[in-house]
Formats: C-alpha cells, sequence, structure tokens
C-alpha cells in the first residue's frame, strides 16, 4: 500500500479538515508538519483557528524550509500531515533556494518513508493570469510542484466545496494500522 497522498484544492475548500480526518484514520500517533510562517496578526489568527480545529493530541513540527529534515525525523513516530507544501515552496522561493532541486530531495524523502504522509497543497492556477511577474514564476512552480507529488502519491484527492474527488486512488479513509 502506498503511504503517500495528496490533499488538493482552492483556499477554504475543506482541504485541511479532510485531510486531519484522513490522518486520524490511520489510528497512529498524529503529527503535524507546518510550513507556515505568521510574519502578521493575520497570519497568527489563521495559525490559531488551524490547531483549533485539529484539537489536541498532535505533536506538532514546525518546518518551513527543511522538509525532508522533518519528515526523516518523524518517520516511525506516528501519521504525519504536512501543511502545506505551497506555503513550503513560497517559503524556499522567498529565501532565493532552487525549488526544483528541493523538490527534489522532498519526492526523494517521501520514497524513502515508511509511515504515512498526507501532503495537503492548494490550486493557484484556476484564476486569471497574475500581473506580476513573481506571481507567475510561483504559479507555474505551484503547478509543476502539484503535478510532481501527484505523479508520486498513491492517492490524490481533490477536495472542493468539503467534498473529497478521488483522482487517483481512493479518498476513503485508510484501514487502521494499528
Amino acid at each position: 500500500m502506498d503511504k503517500i497522498t495528496l490533499v488538493t484544492g482552492g483556499a477554504k475548500s475543506g482541504k485541511s479538515l479532510f485531510a486531519e480526518t484522513h490522518v486520524r484514520a490511520y489510528g497512529l500517533p498524529l503529527v503535524y508538519i507546518a510550513t507556515s510562517q505568521a510574519f502578521d496578526t493575520e497570519m497568527e489568527d489563521r495559525i490559531a483557528a488551524h490547531k483549533t480545529q485539529r484539537g489536541a493530541g498532535w505533536d506538532t513540527v514546525e518546518e518551513p524550509l527543511d522538509l525532508c529534515g522533518a519528515l526523516a525525523r518523524t518517520d516511525g513516530a506516528g501519521a504525519r500531515l504536512v501543511d502545506c507544501m505551497t506555503l513550503w515552496l513560497s517559503n524556499v522561493m522567498h529565501a532565493e533556494l532552487d525549488w526544483q532541486a528541493e523538490l527534489e530531495k522532498v519526492l526523494q524523502c517521501l520514497r524513502e518513508q515508511s509511515s504515512p504522509v498526507v501532503l495537503v497543497t492548494n490550486e493557484v492556477g484556476g484564476g486569471i493570469v497574475p500581473m506580476s511577474a513573481l506571481a507567475r514564476r510561483y504559479r507555474d512552480a505551484s503547478g509543476l510542484m502539484n503535478q510532481r507529488l501527484g505523479a508520486r502519491a498513491g492517492h490524490v484527492v481533490l477536495v472542493t466545496c468539503g467534498l473529497p474527488l478521488a483522482l487517483k486512488g481512493s479518498a476513503a479513509a485508510p484501514a487502521s494500522l494499528a
């Protein structure tokens, strides 16, 4: 059984709630790998809302850049939820790292995982063409990253209007491994 699931969708589509439920269904300890950074009070509020939504029982690892390191350190510690890949990509691009090389490292790390990993990502390219070159580079990089992650994942689920649609594999909750 492939233990990598990619959950995608638009903003406020219900993808994080779906991913949290999916991770809980493994019946393993819960590990949340957070890639966001709070640079302002609005983002602090968003992070607090996500923590409230998750509830207790999650071991949280905050890692905005070294996703491979976080995955390696938590492998075997339970079912992991990475939320979210598009924020991770933004962090990598902002740090002026080679996002394609960093993504290759993540893809290699995912191949080596023994415990389940659920990755949350955003579909950002469904609207108008952004006006700035930076926003267009980010949109394009995000789409390419999602394609690579989707190819690697055993399960890909699109969440829209709070409803999951299996694009690859199954959207059903995994059978408990406990």
